[in-house]
């Protein structure tokens, strides 16, 4: 599989007319690509315009503000991540291990593990003043998240009759996984996706030998 590279083109041409919606998923997607780039505190409104192809007047008119427009990004970026694994579980069926093997395989999705997205992702993270905007914008979505994860670990600590604690195996995954996000994020040459979702199958493997291999679930039987 091949690396990470969503590089993209500064000033393209965009089409004159767009929906409402469409235009505001323009903007916070340049948003996404100049913070990624540029960096939390560094990006401005004239930045997004610039890298849309727009002018600043149109950011004004759908965001108003930079704030207004972060945190709009934040939250579309929140809602993407959210369906992304959401899908991906109704798709599994009943099995305890193919549904673990969904929501940790939908963290490497090429639609979502991108540069650019993983680079915004750690921007938010790291900064201090969007620390308050995280938790209001995401903290319900993470705490759905870990809900279901620690669920999934219990109904394999069930079905295997092993002991442990189901809460801690889900946060060991999510650190590891976070972890591997932040290495194909700044690494200079990283490993590819495929790598990565191994490093984090291997993981299962370690808290469910049996169940899962570096490949992912083990076939039943």
């Amino acid at each position: 599989m091949d690396k990470i590279d969503d590089r993209a083109t500064d000033q393209r041409p965009q089409p004159r007319k767009l929906s409402r919606e469409a235009r505001r998923e323009q903007l916070i997607e340049a948003t996404l690509e100049t913070i990624a780039r540029r960096g939390y505190a560094r990006t401005t409104l004239t930045d997004v315009a610039r890298h849309a192809g727009l002018s600043h007047g149109l950011v004004n008119f759908h965001f108003e503000t930079k704030e207004k427009l972060l945190g709009e990004t934040l939250l579309y970026l929140a809602e993407e991540y959210r369906k992304n694994w959401s899908s991906a579980l109704e798709d599994a069926g009943p099995d305890p291990a193919m549904r673990l093997d969904a929501m940790l395989r939908a963290d490497f999705n090429p639609a979502i593990c991108t540069s650019t997205r993983l680079s915004a992702w750690c921007a938010f993270w790291g900064e201090a003043q969007s620390r308050p905007l995280y938790q209001e914008q995401c903290g319900s979505n993470d705490q759905e998240y870990s809900r279901v994860m620690e669920q999934i670990c219990q109904d394999l600590l069930d079905e295997t009759g092993r002991d442990g604690d189901a809460a801690r195996i889900a946060r060991v995954l999510r650190v590891t996984t976070e972890g591997v996000w932040l290495e194909l994020m700044t690494m200079n040459d990283p490993y590819d996706r495929h790598e990565a979702l191994q490093t984090v199958f291997t993981c299962a493997a370690a808290f469910f030998p049996g169940k899962f291999t570096a490949e992912g679930a083990a076939p039943a039987g």
